[in-house]
């Protein structure tokens, strides 16, 4: 099957396709508005005729592709959750037979079989093109050398990458996680100026650094691409002073393509969103209605040029907005508030809402907290929520003197109340004392009985 958008693409791109790509970021509004509306037409009829599930998805609701006749009506369209990705487990969603299909990518499953993405050639370079653009607004170009410790394999995170900065022209290390006493020694002997991985395992490889007594900050390393999990501004900060680099957010979901949907700017004063591909939306996620740039609620994405497994309203579960007004930079493709919060990470305790980044910003309010932390939700029969945040604290201000110590978690507790207005135990655990993980964090252990 051709496409007259997408079969043009390579993964590998001259200096002048580089140069295009990124000039998708600059389009005026209307020029993008015509684009994503010739693309969402084409990708809305390939889906309509061939994937079962969503045709009869469109049947139930007695419609056909022709009657969205604009963005203002995709409302009527279907919503793709994840949980009819499980339900469609393996193939269940697939738009093209399996030998069109060049890779397939699915999360961990940890919650039950996995969610299953498949990509065609095509879709593997509108993916690589994104994640060029990402690496191009951090400033990162040909002559970097991009360490990267992201997960190879089923996870989206090393392969996007990887692809990505080769399309680009960085020299790539495919490193992928773990053995991080090898990542700083790679890191420090290779020159990397570039790493990419989650944002709590780059804080391992600090610390780890730190055993090593090498010190990141007088190294080459002068960019990070972090994602796959919500951080918070404050872990940004301490990143930024503690390995002297420049920390971006690049945004992405297995379930859209991986990495590079979005990515900060050198600005960081918003994620910007690659719409040409991913066409965004926010709805209020509770009444499901449509909700104006600007205005806080779920992201949800179409995608407009994938083909082997098209996503058409996709609830991402991230709470959000988008911004429209213009970016220093000059980018005209709109923003969104950085994710810090996913509505499916959000715990509720004693009727009080909470999510663990807004404990992680306060913890890291406190002069003497370290970014390690757990969350701890226990529930005695018959009785309330519990929550404990144990902490560690930075071994230069481990204190063994009971009334310092009091006092340091009575600012901890203070904090936590301020930011989230819940009550919660602090303890203080010995620095090294919380697991280190190699992908995302397991920042809340729930222990409540139901």
């Amino acid at each position: 099957m051709t496409n007259p958008i997408t079969d043009h693409l390579q993964i590998d791109m001259s200096q002048a396709t580089l140069n295009s790509v990124t000039n998708l970021d600059f389009l005026t509004k209307d020029r993008l508005r015509e684009l994503q509306w010739q693309k969402f037409e084409i990708i809305l009829r390939h889906t309509y005729e061939n994937s079962p599930w969503y045709h009869e998805q469109m049947v139930q609701r007695k419609l056909v592709p022709s009657d969205i006749k604009s963005f203002d009506d995709m409302y009527k369209l279907p919503f793709i959750t994840k949980q009819i990705l499980r339900d469609t487990y393996p193939f269940g969603l697939f738009a093209l037979p399996m030998d069109k299909i060049v890779r397939m990518h699915a999360s961990s499953g940890t919650t039950g079989k996995p969610i299953v993405v498949a990509h065609t050639r095509e879709d593997l370079a509108v993916w690589a093109q994104s994640v060029v653009r990402s690496l191009r607004s951090y400033g990162v170009g040909p002559g970097d050398i991009l360490q990267n410790a992201y997960g190879y394999g089923l996870f989206t995170g090393g392969l996007g990458l990887h692809d990505g900065g080769q399309a680009l022209g960085v020299t790539v290390v495919p490193i992928s996680g773990g053995n991080t006493e090898r990542q700083v020694m790679l890191m420090r002997d290779f020159g990397a100026t570039v790493v990419s991985c989650t944002p709590s395992y780059f804080l391992h490889i600090i610390d780890k650094a730190q055993t090593m007594g090498v010190d990141l900050r007088t190294l080459p390393i002068r960019v990070g691409a972090f994602g796959a999990e919500p951080w918070s501004d404050e872990m940004r900060k301490r990143i930024e002073a503690d390995a002297g680099i420049k920390a971006y957010d690049i945004y992405g979901l297995t379930e859209i393509c991986g990495p590079g949907v979005g990515a900060e700017c050198v600005h960081q004063n918003g994620t910007h969103l690659f719409e040409d591909h991913f066409y965004p939306e926010i709805i209020n996620p509770e009444t499901l209605e449509p909700l104006p740039d600007g205005q806080m609620g779920e992201l949800v994405f179409t995608t407009l040029d994938r083909f082997a497994m098209p996503m058409i309203r996709y609830r991402t579960r991230d709470l959000t907005c988008l911004i429209s007004e213009p970016c220093p930079c000059g980018r005209t493709i709109r923003r969104m508030q950085r994710i810090a919060a996913r509505s499916d990470d959000m715990v509720i305790i004693r009727g009080v809402n909470v999510f663990p980044s807004q404990i992680e910003a306060a913890l890291l309010q406190v002069e003497g907290t370290a970014p390690h932390y757990q969350i701890i939700l226990t529930r005695e029969f018959g009785g309330l929520d519990e929550i404990e945040v144990k902490l560690e604290v930075q071994p230069e201000d481990f204190s063994d003197k009971v009334r310092e110590i009091e006092a340091f978690q009575n600012r901890v507790r203070h904090e936590i109340h301020r930011v989230t207005g819940i009550h919660a135990k602090v303890s203080l655990v010995q620095p090294g004392s919380i697991p280190r993980s190699e992908g995302k964090a397991k920042r809340v252990i729930d222990k409540r009985i139901i």
